[in-house]
C-alpha cells in the first residue's frame, strides 16, 4: 500500500503545454524522499495542454476546467482534492532541481512555526532570480517606486524596501511574502485563511495570503538550499495587459492591507509611476530616433486603461466564499 502523501503539489496551467510537461517531468526527482501527490488544474487552455498532460502523466490528478478560473481560484479548487498535510504551489513554468522539494520539506520540518515556506529561484540561463520573496508593500515603498528611487538604488534597503534581493548560499531567513511560484504552506493554515482570495484573478494573491497569514501569527521563511528554475511570465505574454494586471492586484493589496488614511496615496502613487515611465519611454524614443528597445508605447497603453487599475472592484469575500466564479 503506498505511503499517504505528506505534500500535495498543485500546478495550474494555462496555454503552457510544453513548459508544463517539462515541469511535471522534474517533480519525481525533486521529491524522491517525500511522499507526494500531484494535482494539475488546466484553465481551459487552447493549446492541447489538458490532453497532453493526461496522456503523459496518467498517475497525476488532472482537473480540466471548462473556464479560465485564474490562478487563485484554480489553486483553491485543487486544494479541495487532497488531504495532504501540506500544499506546495508550483508554477508550470518552473523546473525543479533534484531533491529541491525534499529540502524544502525538511526546512519546513525544522521551522514549523513559519507556516509558509519558500526557496530560491534562478532563470534558465543560471543567473539568480531575485523575485522568489519580498517584503510587504508600504506607502514608502510605493513612493520609492513612483519616484524612480527603487530602480536607481536597487540594492538599497531604504530606497528599494520591498526587495529582499538575491538569497546567498546557505541563507535561511524570515520574509513578509513568499512568491506563489514556489510556496509551501501548512494545510491547516491554508484552510484557516480560506485559501487564496479569489478576488485576485492573477498576481497579488500570494502577497495577500502571506500578509493575512502573518496577521494570524505565521512567519513565512525562505531557504536558499531549496532551488528551482523559474522562467516567469509564460502564461501572460502581452506586456501591457500584464502590467495592468499587476497594478490592479497591487491596488487590491493596498485596499486590503493599508489603513483608510493611505487610500489616497494608493491611487496617486501608481498613477505617478506610470506617468513617469511614459515620459522616460518617450524621451528614449526621441533620443534613439524611434529605435528604442524599451517597448515603445507600452505605458501609454497602461495609462489608457487606468480606469481598470486605479480603483479595481473588490469582490466581497463572503460572496467569493460562496462560490462566485472568476472569469
Amino acid at each position: 500500500m503506498p505511503e499517504p502523501a505528506r505534500v500535495a503539489i498543485l500546478v495550474i496551467s494555462f496555454n503552457t503545454r510544453d513548459m508544463t510537461l517539462d515541469c511535471l517531468r522534474t517533480i519525481a526527482a525533486g521529491a524522491e524522499r517525500t511522499a507526494h501527490e500531484v494535482i494539475v488544474v488546466d484553465n481551459a487552455s487552447g493549446d492541447g495542454s489538458a490532453e497532453a498532460i493526461a496522456s503523459a502523466f496518467p498517475q497525476y490528478h488532472l482537473i480540466a476546467s471548462p473556464d479560465n478560473l485564474g490562478f487563485a481560484a484554480a489553486n483553491n479548487l485543487a486544494a479541495k482534492h487532497t488531504m495532504a498535510e501540506r500544499l506546495l504551489l508550483l508554477n508550470p513554468d518552473t523546473l525543479v532541481d533534484a531533491g529541491a522539494i525534499d529540502r524544502l520539506v525538511a526546512f519546513a520540518d525544522r521551522h514549523p512555526a513559519a507556516g509558509i515556506w519558500g526557496g530560491r529561484t534562478r532563470f534558465a540561463d543560471g543567473s539568480p532570480n531575485p523575485t522568489s520573496c519580498w517584503r510587504k508593500p508600504t506607502p514608502w515603498s510605493v513612493f520609492c517606486s513612483a519616484s524612480g528611487l527603487a530602480g536607481l538604488f536597487k540594492g538599497s534597503r531604504l530606497f528599494n524596501p520591498e526587495s529582499v534581493g538575491i538569497l546567498p548560499d546557505g541563507a535561511e531567513l524570515p520574509v513578509d511574502v513568499v512568491t506563489g511560484c514556489w510556496l509551501l504552506i501548512d494545510r491547516a493554515l491554508w484552510e484557516k485563511l480560506g485559501g487564496f482570495d479569489p478576488a485576485f484573478f492573477m498576481y497579488g494573491e500570494d502577497a495577500d495570503l502571506c500578509l493575512r497569514a502573518r496577521a494570524l501569527g505565521a512567519r513565512p521563511m525562505v531557504s536558499a538550499a531549496a532551488e528551482i528554475v523559474h522562467h516567469g511570465g509564460q502564461s501572460d505574454r502581452v506586456r501591457a495587459d500584464k502590467i495592468v494586471r499587476l497594478y490592479t492586484a497591487r491596488r487590491q493589496l493596498y485596499q486590503r492591507h493599508w489603513g483608510k488614511a493611505w487610500q489616497w496615496w494608493a491611487d496617486i502613487g501608481p498613477m505617478i509611476n506610470v506617468q513617469r515611465r511614459r515620459l522616460v519611454a518617450r524621451l528614449r524614443r526621441k533620443l534613439d530616433k524611434g529605435k528604442a528597445a524599451n517597448n515603445p508605447g507600452i505605458f501609454d497603453q497602461v495609462w489608457s486603461q487606468r480606469a481598470v487599475w486605479v480603483r479595481p472592484a473588490v469582490v466581497d469575500r463572503k460572496r467569493a466564499s460562496q462560490g462566485e466564479s472568476q472569469t
